[in-house]
């Protein structure tokens, strides 16, 4: 079971103690390799998706660049960083709720950096402890040390760090002796605000035994970010403070493709 200090930063962080996080995947940003269309079809669609997650009465949104392959390794330009914080302050005043910030690849600062120009609650940080290999290559050097002293030296101190650990799309050989409660001990050792748990790939479950070895690692807020569907919610919020939840919003379970009023709603009774 979640634990009363989990509960409390949670509602802190999410806007409620048992929280649903709807995903907006930002279309092609400026710079992309993929094309971008045009800012404003981007802009358009995120504000489409906003209002969705809102009207469905879920609690916070994550905003994240998902389009935007093949992803940069820690280094984003400056124009994502532009794009993504004009995108996100029009969020935050239209829609009013909690945001969250992720900027691939494991550019933690940047995600700060919007964060902190749109008035959100919170980034989802890869690469927090512990080093992995991903397809965009070795991430060498936690990033820990480096993040929360630029967090405190741009003043963003109020802007939670959730740190994904054993991250999805990687391989952990280079740690493989490393377990679960390793990886959440860590992350909790280095200060994160929360961790992040996922399945192997996008769209893909976490492993119950997972979810529970970290509960008992860990008096932090738990969430979950990968794999969540209406049938495997109830369940997962026993020990998880939140739900991102993505691939499960779109047509035909793909991230790819545009979000569903009626997929959102089958949402709506999942909280214990």
């Amino acid at each position: 079971m979640t634990t009363p200090n989990a509960t409390r930063r949670a509602t802190e962080i999410f806007g409620a103690p048992k929280a649903l996080v709807g995903m907006i995947h930002l279309l092609p940003l400026p710079g992309s390799a993929a094309g971008c269309e045009s800012l404003q079809a981007v802009i358009d669609r995120a504000m489409h998706e906003a209002d969705l997650i809102k009207a469905a009465g879920f609690d916070a949104i994550l905003i994240e660049n998902t389009h935007d392959r093949p992803y940069l390794r820690r280094n984003v330009g400056p124009e994502v960083v532009a794009a993504m914080s004009v995108i996100s302050r029009m969020i935050a005043d239209s829609v009013g709720l909690p945001l969250g910030i992720q900027v691939l690849a494991g550019d933690n600062r940047a995600a700060l950096s919007v964060a902190l120009c749109c008035g959100a609650r919170f980034i989802r940080a890869e690469g927090f402890v512990f080093s992995s290999i991903a397809d965009e290559g070795l991430f060498d050097v936690a990033d820990a040390g480096p993040l929360l002293r630029y967090r405190r030296e741009i003043g963003a101190e109020h802007i939670a760090v959730m740190a994904d650990i054993q991250k999805k799309h990687s391989s952990h050989a280079i740690t493989a002796d490393c377990d679960t409660w390793d990886h959440a001990s860590a992350a909790d050792y280095c200060l994160a605000d929360g961790i992040v748990l996922t399945g192997k790939t996008t769209g893909t479950s976490i492993r119950s035994e997972e979810l529970e070895t970290a509960r008992q690692a860990v008096d932090l807020p738990i969430c979950i970010g990968s794999g969540v569907t209406p049938s495997s919610a109830r369940d997962l919020f026993r020990h998880a403070d939140a739900l991102i939840i993505g691939s499960a919003l779109k047509t035909g379970g793909d991230w790819r493709n545009e979000m569903q009023p009626d997929l959102l709603a089958e949402f709506a009774d999942v909280r214990p």
